[in-house]
């Protein structure tokens, strides 16, 4: 009979340990701390699968408990527990070795969910250690893949799994999904980790240029080749070549492409002596490829030769949740950067990133958040700061749209926010900005207009008349 797993769940509110254990014990065997100083000592005594703490917590915080069981059992899978408020929390936490974190508040599936998930993979890191370091790809890492959304999981599983295959990957997403830095995580978690990592944007390389930069050309091969030179395929040789925007290839160098994935061996232009290559190709493209071939205007043959193991990114509008996520860690990375020390960012803030549908996807965002650390004045990054295209977005589909990917309350919030911000606007803009004569109009103090003013970085002067 096979043992079940154990899992600690630390929390100071009774209510939150009781409804771990219900959810949990008919699958696991679950012990409950009270506070961190009890789970210290739990830890100490012995050891668990799973360890589920609160950040926050009088005495010994969520963070004690992620070194005590580090220390003691680096296997352990720790899941920290925080409020919407306290996202950048979670990253440290992550930063600092938790393998994920739970959102309050949350709904009963998410703990099941995540435990599940972090048996899964202390699973996996056992079976890692008992097979040794000849399982590449065992223990994937993602580095800067930062998201918990389902369709991000998806996308980081097939990863994952193609680092352990050496095949042809394909990787398919809009702009700024991140494929080059998918490309990257399956060339260092394989086999090949040790070799080049090649990168070349397809659709950068001139025409004429083409074959010679990713097959080489022999000396006098055209005007100007003064000497032979090795193509991007050898470069690679024994590695990865990554080819981004593969749909931009024009035709003729698509039919030498097929041939090399073919038979494993390049001709450099100008020359008839093959040359052997091992490369293992991973290909991304924001187009359709199936449809360019159905067209006419991609090789058929190629596109099957590419699309042995596709994996599609999801953009960023698709996995809403991720954001706050996703912001606290760009947030911290370009403090780090700049110098700068922010406390992180306001709710209206976080809830103008949450409500704009990021066309340009995490590349945009990751933009967004080093102009707002570059130009914040005060102790954390406000809606302000934020570019004016991000907020000012008002989405007509508020909250049944962005809000969706909040929890309750802060959906709730959400939606008094706009209500209350529209509502100030309206009011000023009838009063001409005469604050007095607002406040009298609205039934609030004086000095409470202005409270609520400057929360939502509404200035009283930019509704007063030009003279």
């Amino acid at each position: 009979m096979e043992t079940r797993g154990r899992v600690l769940v630390v929390d100071d509110k009774e209510n939150i340990l009781k409804l771990f254990a219900r959810l949990l014990g008919d699958s696991y065997e679950v012990t409950c701390a009270e506070d961190g100083a009890r789970a210290l000592a739990l830890v100490a005594a012995q050891e668990f699968d799973v360890v589920v703490s609160d950040v926050r917590m009088p005495g010994a915080d969520g963070f004690e408990v992620l070194r005590a069981v580090k220390s003691r059992s680096p296997d352990t899978e720790v899941v920290m527990m925080t409020g919407y408020a306290t996202v950048p929390d979670a990253v440290e936490a992550m930063r600092a070795g938790a393998f994920d974190y739970l959102q309050k508040p949350f709904l009963p599936d998410a703990p099941v969910e995540l435990v599940a998930r972090a048996m899964e993979r202390r699973r996996l890191r056992l079976q890692a250690e008992r097979l040794g370091p000849e399982a590449p790809g065992s223990d994937f890492a993602f580095a800067g893949a930062v998201g918990r959304s389902a369709a991000m999981q998806e996308a980081h599983r097939l990863l994952a799994q193609a680092a352990r295959l050496d095949i042809t990957v394909l990787l398919t997403g809009e702009t700024g999904t991140g494929k080059e830095l998918a490309a990257r995580a399956v060339h260092l978690n394989s086999a090949r980790r040790e070799k080049p990592f090649v990168a070349v944007n397809c659709g950068a390389l001139p025409a004429e240029l083409v074959e010679s930069e990713l097959f080489g050309h022999g000396k006098g091969a055209f005007t100007g080749a003064a000497q032979a030179k090795a193509g991007l395929f050898e470069e690679a040789h024994g590695g990865t070549l990554f080819l981004d925007e593969v749909g931009e290839l024009p035709l003729n160098a698509q039919v030498k492409l097929l041939r090399v994935l073919q038979e494993r061996e390049v001709r450099r232009v100008g020359e008839t002596r093959p040359v052997q290559v091992d490369v293992r190709v991973v290909a991304a493209t924001h187009r359709e490829l199936r449809a360019a071939a159905a067209q006419g205007r991609f090789r058929e043959d190629l596109f099957y030769r590419l699309n042995v193991f596709p994996v599609q990114l999801p953009p960023l509008r698709e996995r809403k949740e991720d954001i706050p996520l996703l912001a606290a860690h760009l947030l911290d990375k370009h403090c780090k950067e700049m110098g700068r020390t922010l406390e992180g960012m306001t709710p209206e803030a976080l809830r103008a990133l949450v409500g704009y549908p990021w066309p340009g996807n995490v590349r945009e965002l990751e933009n967004a958040l080093m102009r707002a650390v570059a130009v914040a004045t005060g102790p954390s990054v406000t809606e302000r700061d934020l570019p004016p295209e991000v907020r000012e977005r008002q989405e007509g589909t508020l909250p049944g749209g962005a809000a969706k990917h909040l929890p309750y309350r802060d959906a709730l919030d959400l939606a008094r926010d706009r209500f209350s911000r529209e509502y100030l606007t309206a009011l000023l803009r009838d009063f001409e900005g005469n604050v007095t004569r607002a406040a009298e109009h609205a039934g609030i103090e004086r000095e409470s207009l202005h409270r609520l003013l400057k929360r939502y970085s509404i200035r009283s002067d930019d509704f007063k008349p030009r003279s």
